[in-house]
């Protein structure tokens, strides 16, 4: 790759797992995916030429400045090399949770970083052969406490400063402890959906699940967008999937949602 051209070239694309099946029949990058109709058409699927600052959401001070958009290239092909380099040799949860991390260490994007760095976290650990998309996701575990989230996987300070200081230690306990924590729930649960007529998930049932997997809830105008069932239909839907145990209704009236239920 040509670090003075500032795009993604289509070995980063293919090896960090950028690109993946957008389920619209063709292929779209991950970072296209996260914030499409969110960033400018310029920024689509190309690293950051401009500098980015991470601010604290509560104080609104910025307390990270990620590296300067000039090295953003290099970094991310020192990245890919390392997965390269270390696939087969280091446990597939240790590189995934280092891509997840440094990624978010470089900032290669101008928004939507965090959010990109969980999917292709998730297509890279795929094709290292964990495959995690139909089992949960990782919004789920993240969600039960984002601020111990964003404490583990952020950093403070000034790249250029600490980054030969970097520890990925608490990160990577964090990272690991969640994938082996879904994993077991997710184990706990199966025994409790044994195909039957009752049990059994339709094409529309499954819509449900990966818009939570996706967003962690779902919403009955959510699924509307998504099939031409009556509202009585959808009702019955959300229903079934209570019933066998996967999902759970949270709110009342106009506030209800749906979310995977919890172990």
């Amino acid at each position: 790759m040509n670090p003075g051209e500032g795009s993604l070239s289509e070995r980063t694309i293919q090896i960090q797992g950028f690109r993946v099946y957008s389920g619209q029949g063709k292929d779209a990058s991950v970072y296209k995916q996260v914030v499409e109709k969110l960033v400018p058409e310029y920024q689509m699927e190309k690293y950051r030429v401009e500098p980015v600052f991470v601010n604290n959401p509560k104080t609104r001070k910025t307390v990270y400045w990620p590296p300067d958009h000039h090295d953003v290239p290099i970094l991310m092909e020192d990245l890919v090399d390392f997965i390269i380099n270390n696939k087969g040799t280091i446990d597939p949860l240790i590189i995934a949770g280092i891509f997840h991390k440094e990624f978010v260490v470089i900032h290669p994007f101008m928004d939507g970083n965090g959010r990109t760095a969980r999917l292709a976290t998730k297509v890279l650990l795929a094709d290292m052969g964990l495959n995690t998309f139909n089992l949960f996701s990782f919004e789920n575990y993240y969600n039960r406490n984002v601020t111990n989230y964003f404490n583990t996987v952020g950093i403070l300070g000034n790249y250029y400063d600490i980054a030969a200081s970097i520890d990925f230690t608490n990160w990577l306990e964090y990272f690991t402890d969640g994938i082996i924590d879904e994993l077991l729930r997710v184990k706990k649960l199966l025994p409790r959906v044994s195909i039957s007529p009752q049990t059994e998930l339709m094409p529309y049932h499954k819509k449900i699940l990966d818009v939570i997997k996706e967003k962690s809830y779902i919403r009955d105008r959510d699924y509307a967008k998504l099939t031409d069932r009556a509202k009585a239909t959808r009702r019955l839907d959300f229903k079934k999937l209570i019933n066998i145990g996967l999902i759970e209704r949270k709110e009342k009236g106009r506030a209800t949602y749906y979310r995977l239920k919890e172990k």
